[in-house]
Formats: C-alpha cells, sequence, structure tokens
C-alpha cells in the first residue's frame, strides 16, 4: 500500500535558520563559492536537515511522533538548493512493506529531489498512535 506523497520546500532561508539551529555553520549550506570550491554544484541542504523532512513525513504518516519506533536512511545524493524564492522540493513517499505480528507496521521510504534519489535504504518502522 502507498502512504501520500508529501512534498517539502527548501530555500536557503530554510538552510540559514537551520544552521542557526544545528550549530552547522559549513559555508557549503550557504556559500556557492565555497560549494563550488569543494567540487559541490552548489549550495546544499544540510544532510540531518533532509533526514529530519524525512522524518517528518513519517511522524504525519504514523499520526504522532511518539508513534515512530525506529527510523535509518543513508544519504545517497545532495539536496541542491538554488539561490531563488523558490529553492528546491523535497518529495518523500512510503510504501507499507509489512504489518509485524505484534502490530508494528515497516515503511519503505523514497525521498526524491528534482527526480533523484537523495537517500537510500531509508525506512522506518511505526506502530498505531496511542
Amino acid at each position: 500500500m502507498e502512504l501520500p506523497t508529501q512534498t517539502y520546500r527548501v530555500t536557503r532561508a530554510d538552510l540559514v535558520r537551520y544552521a542557526g539551529a544545528s550549530g552547522d555553520f559549513n559555508p557549503i549550506h550557504w556559500s556557492d563559492r565555497t560549494a563550488t570550491k569543494v567540487g559541490l554544484p552548489g549550495v546544499i541542504a544540510h544532510g540531518m536537515f533532509t533526514m529530519a523532512l524525512v522524518g517528518r513525513a513519517v511522524t504525519t504518516w504514523a499520526g504522532a511522533p511518539d508513534a515512530v519506533v525506529d527510523f535509518n536512511v543513508r544519504f545517497t545524493r545532495p539536496v541542491l538548493v538554488p539561490d531563488t524564492d523558490e529553492g528546491t522540493e523535497v518529495e518523500v513517499a512510503a510504501v507499507v512493506k509489512e504489518v509485524t505480528e505484534d502490530g508494528l507496521t515497516r515503511l519503505d521510504i523514497t525521498a526524491t529531489c528534482l527526480g533523484e534519489k537523495v537517500l537510500s535504504q531509508a525506512r522506518a518502522l511505526v506502530r498505531a498512535p496511542s
């Protein structure tokens, strides 16, 4: 069973707010000059910010944050964030893989940006909210 796709817009302003909250002020997350100097195509979103967006989708599907029992991802491709008002979008989709004997639901998750997978082996285990 497929779950409804969740779409999240990511702008440079979001990256600045995340940097302040996380303390990760690496200039690859705000400076095109630095990002391209180290071989990136431009400014990229923080990996943990991308993971947090996917986590938000999981909690939406689960119905409550405390319903998430386990959540894992692997980072495969950065989310490139252009210096525009629109930024970019991360789309998060999931398929119910199974319901275990103890009532937990396993989700296989796909996160994409501009049609490219940005995470691999993204999975969650959730329980019905109490």
